[in-house]
């Protein structure tokens, strides 16, 4: 959360052929925003079918997906259940410094987009993205071109 996810792939979106974007956020967008077994067999399964739609639609080249997956096991159970024999999949993490995701949430809290308390746990999952096989992309002081390109040649 707060390290720029969603910027970077509208931004991906627009430099890619053919291409769609799902934010994983759509897919549990809800209040009250509730947590459990259940909720996260929902979300997973919500957002499996989804990619798979678009994996299956000949209109598409190119998917950019995002959510917070900051559990090896996330990105795993999402793969598993994908239909990608034919298609090269690129896992990347975005990352950006402990000062920089506090002041990027701490803005949001400020306009009212966040809440408070989503700092904390924002900063206590950093660590997490260090043991996920992903490429890992530092967004901190870059530009969105800046993350993109390097996306692109990632």
């Amino acid at each position: 959360m707060g390290v720029g996810k969603s910027t970077v792939c509208q931004r991906l979106k627009q430099e890619l052929t053919d291409c769609v974007f799902l934010d994983g956020d759509w897919c549990w967008d809800a209040d009250p925003f509730q947590v459990n077994k259940e909720t996260k067999a929902m979300v997973l399964e919500n957002i499996c079918f989804l990619l798979n739609q678009f994996l299956h639609c000949s209109a598409y080249q190119n998917i950019v997906f995002c959510w917070v997956m900051h559990k090896q096991e996330i990105i795993g159970s999402i793969l598993s259940r994908l239909d990608v024999a034919d298609c090269t999949v690129k896992t990347i993490s975005l990352l950006c410094s402990e000062q920089a995701l506090r002041e990027r949430l701490l803005g949001d809290v400020r306009k009212g987009i966040r809440q408070a308390d989503v700092i904390e746990r924002s900063v206590r999952r950093l660590p997490c993205y260090q043991t996920l096989n992903t490429k890992k992309i530092d967004t901190s002081g870059k530009t969105v071109e800046q993350i993109v390109r390097e996306i692109l040649l990632a």
